[in-house]
């Protein structure tokens, strides 16, 4: 029963997700520390606003004709009511102007913040101002104005009462005064009596009114910690939302990237397997040799040897010796892993011989330090094929190679001819293995028409600048043309982004410590 565990496709998502998270990183960072940072300073050259607070209990005088439950629920509306009040211009107005604010009335509306309790008789009032002090000051004063004029108003109520019961006690008086008749007498008296015991329960009622019923429960005292700007917690929601913005930044990039970037991807879309996995070499450049030969025990000749041995199990079953290798668009290092790939093998014990079929671009001859003068260009046009006078020695053994010779007009019809065919005949017959260096097979149809003519293609992809619609370009016209491609190659690799592509990471771990010891 097969064992061989088994991953689902929402496990290898997440992993993509994991390693796009983490190959961006750093850009998060920067996002939420710039964010962060430009909130922190911001806050700190912003004004600081300090706030005091008081609070007021509202208590309705008490009425004889109501009942004590009747009369918290009028305490209770009346606390709404004055809640609205106490932020109105004649409390405000007056407080301005006594305290000598430099600001009007709409100005210290929107410093004053009022909120009744729920299900108490209490009101909160809360003014925030630039000065700790001033702002307990104004809490204070417009406390003690509102006390004021609500016990004016209070009082107002009874009024035009006690102004009516005078005037009918009077008329009573007199009339008590000129009556002589007993019956009538004692009808006036009796009135008289009643209106009297009114009047006397409405100046009571009165005199309780007199006691205000808003009582500042505690005065507003001054507060020397600011309220706003709230420096640490504007800094923390920057970050957070830099980072966000970061993240949306990603996958937008991400989104609009149109670039190889992981083996996986490369198999969903480009049916083809990963074989090798070659990082960026350090201080390449057209003259720099062959880097395999000047450091064999570098991570990146290691690599060149596992991509050699995944090549080798590739040719199990149709055995390869004539091998193209190609990329989807220039620059992307397939004549570095060319020259690597022939040394390596060179290395291992074979006879290999390298042709420069780049008749465009050719490179190769500068990273083995050959000349141009005499080569494939000019087997083309000799009456017999002589190899001997194009191959040049190379400073690896065991390592030979056909330079381009002069750049023809027609390098399609000419690697498409049979005369390129007599040539790669006679070559198998001098190397174990031919590697064939060619052009970039989504610009131009060199190494379409030459596919047909050689036992199998490798397509070199360096991810993050070769573009997957010119890689599944390239693929298309090598498989339309009948090529046999083996596999692809990542190549110019950071080393940083080295776990991204799978099992690098540990060849280079493994081989530097090595290479220190």
């Amino acid at each position: 029963m097969d064992q061989t565990p088994t991953y689902s496709d929402d496990f290898i998502d997440l992993r993509q997700y994991a390693r796009i998270f983490w190959r961006w990183l750093w850009l998060l960072i920067l996002c939420a520390v710039l964010a962060g940072g430009a909130a922190f300073f911001v806050s700190r050259g912003m004004t600081r606003i300090y706030a005091a607070s008081t609070t007021l209990f509202i208590n309705e005088a008490p009425d004889a004709q109501t009942s004590d439950y009747t009369a918290l629920l009028m305490s209770e509306r009346l606390a709404r009511t004055y809640a609205q009040m106490l932020t109105q211009r004649p409390v405000l107005s007056v407080v301005i102007e006594d305290l000598e604010l430099e600001m009007d009335v709409e100005d210290l509306q929107g410093a004053v913040e009022v909120q009744p309790v729920r299900d108490t008789q209490l009101i909160e009032l809360t003014v925030e101002n630039e000065n700790p002090v001033t702002a307990a000051k104004i809490a204070n004063a417009i406390v003690a104005e509102f006390q004021k004029q609500a016990s004016a108003l209070q009082l107002s109520r009874f009024v035009e009462s006690t102004a009516a019961l005078d005037a009918q006690l009077e008329l009573l008086n007199a009339q008590i005064e000129e009556t002589e008749d007993e019956a009538a007498l004692a009808l006036y008296q009796g009135s008289y009596a009643t209106l009297l015991q009114s009047y006397e329960e409405l100046r009571v009622a009165e005199a309780g009114s007199v006691v205000s019923n808003v009582v500042q429960v505690e005065p507003a005292e001054a507060d020397f910690e600011s309220v706003r700007p709230r420096t640490l917690m504007n800094t923390a929601l920057a970050v957070v939302v830099g980072g966000m913005l970061g993240l949306g930044a990603v996958f937008l990039i991400e989104y609009l990237d149109d670039t190889v970037k992981s083996p996986e991807q490369v198999e969903r879309e480009l049916g083809l397997p990963v074989l090798g996995t070659i990082a960026k070499i350090e201080n390449n450049n057209a003259d720099s040799g062959v880097h395999v030969a000047e450091a064999p025990r570098s991570p990146v000749a290691e690599a060149f040897r596992s991509l050699r041995s995944n090549i080798q199990f590739a040719a199990v079953d149709r055995p390869i010796h004539t091998l193209l290798i190609t990329s989807a668009g220039p620059k992307e290092g397939k004549s570095t892993v060319c020259t690597n790939l022939g040394a390596v093998m060179a290395q291992g014990g074979r006879k290999m011989v390298i042709l420069e079929a780049d008749l465009r671009r050719p490179r190769v001859h500068k990273l083995l330090g050959l000349t141009r003068s005499f080569g494939l260009s000019d087997l083309f046009v000799q009456e017999n094929l002589a190899l001997d006078s194009a191959l040049q020695d190379t400073e690896v053994p065991d390592l030979q190679a056909i330079a381009s010779g002069e750049l023809p007009p027609n390098p399609a019809e000419l690697l498409g001819s049979e005369r390129m065919s007599q040539i790669l005949e006679a070559l198998k017959g001098e190397a174990d293995l031919v590697l064939i260096d060619s052009s970039p097979a989504a610009v131009v149809t060199d190494p379409v028409v030459l596919s047909e003519k050689v036992d199998a293609v490798l397509l070199v992809v360096e991810p993050g600048k070769t573009e997957l619609p010119a890689a599944q370009h390239a693929v298309v016209a090598l498989r339309r043309a009948g090529a046999n491609l083996i596999g692809v190659v990542f190549n110019n690799v950071s080393r940083k982004r080295a776990s991204y592509y799978g099992s690098y990471k540990y060849q280079y771990t493994y081989s530097y410590e090595e290479q220190e010891e």
